[in-house]
């Protein structure tokens, strides 16, 4: 095989010559009873390697068909956080490098809506309108990484918007009175903090408000241990003026293993949220 202009040139039997644009493998060979694996089909696979994807919505759908079983060892690239893959036999774990500033965006399994729409454009980013009681995110947390980063903008059309935050497993919330969580804020020239415990959820909100911009750091939620955090937020009485500006701890005492978050709200909201998982 010889190659020219960066394209490889291969001969066939018949002495047919083939030019081979980009080795880049895009797709997962499928193949049923009885079908026929051609030359090109093989050589095509043996010159390309590791599948190529471009986030892990498509590896996914991939890797998900009837006739294909992931083996402990497959490998894939995913081009949306520029990291290499491998099957661990029970999930895809990061070979590296990892995406800049350490975060890769995480994509949940699935969305669950109290009201309203959420969709995930999987590349981390879910994007919800109209959510009038809660926004819950499954498959976000597990073994791949320790701690997480959340990040939430929301908007609300009237001022009453509360929000509140449970953990969660198996596609259901934990409400149970284990939440505890301080915090120092400012609204208007004042000054003020408190500290609240054996609650049914993490409130992270000092007012009612239209507009609310959080940054979460959420630390070792998929552990068997109670799971901690800090975070900041501030929540505006509109997109202009800055109502509120707080920065706070909490803690969750109960030693169990957390896939998923949600955020309890008391009236309808659109905004984002996004999850990223700390890669070391």
């Amino acid at each position: 095989m010889t190659s020219l202009s960066g394209c490889s040139i291969r001969a066939t039997r018949w002495g047919k010559v083939t030019v081979m644009g980009a080795n880049a493998q895009t797709t997962v060979q499928k193949f049923l009873s009885g079908a026929v694996l051609t030359a090109e089909q093989q050589n095509f696979s043996a010159a390309t390697g590791v599948p190529v994807f471009a986030t892990t919505v498509t590896r996914d759908a991939a890797f998900g068909g009837a006739n294909k079983v992931l083996a402990e060892g497959q490998t894939c690239y995913l081009e949306s956080t520029n990291v290499v893959q491998y099957y661990d036999g029970a999930a895809w774990a990061t070979v590296g490098p990892s995406s800049a500033g350490g975060l890769v965006p995480i994509t949940p399994t699935s969305i669950a809506v109290g009201g309203g729409t959420a969709t995930s454009a999987g590349n981390g980013q879910v994007t919800f309108t109209s959510v009038t009681t809660s926004l819950s995110l499954n498959g976000v947390f597990s073994s791949l990484y320790t701690n997480y980063r959340i990040v939430l903008f929301a908007e609300a059309a009237s001022a009453a918007m509360a929000p509140h935050i449970r953990m969660r497993v198996g596609g259901t919330n934990d409400s149970s009175g284990s939440y505890d969580f301080q915090q120092v804020y400012a609204v208007g020239a004042g000054t003020a903090g408190y500290q609240v415990a054996n609650q049914t959820s993490w409130s992270v909100s000092v007012s009612s408000v239209q507009v609310h911009v959080s940054t979460f750091d959420i630390y070792r939620p998929f552990l068997a241990q109670p799971t901690s955090g800090i975070y900041t937020y501030s929540e505006q009485n509109s997109l202009v003026t800055v109502g509120a500006f707080n920065v706070g701890g909490m803690l969750h005492d109960e030693s169990t293993s957390y896939d998923g978050i949600s955020f309890l709200v008391g009236v309808g909201i659109t905004g984002t949220v996004s999850v990223y998982g700390y890669a070391i």
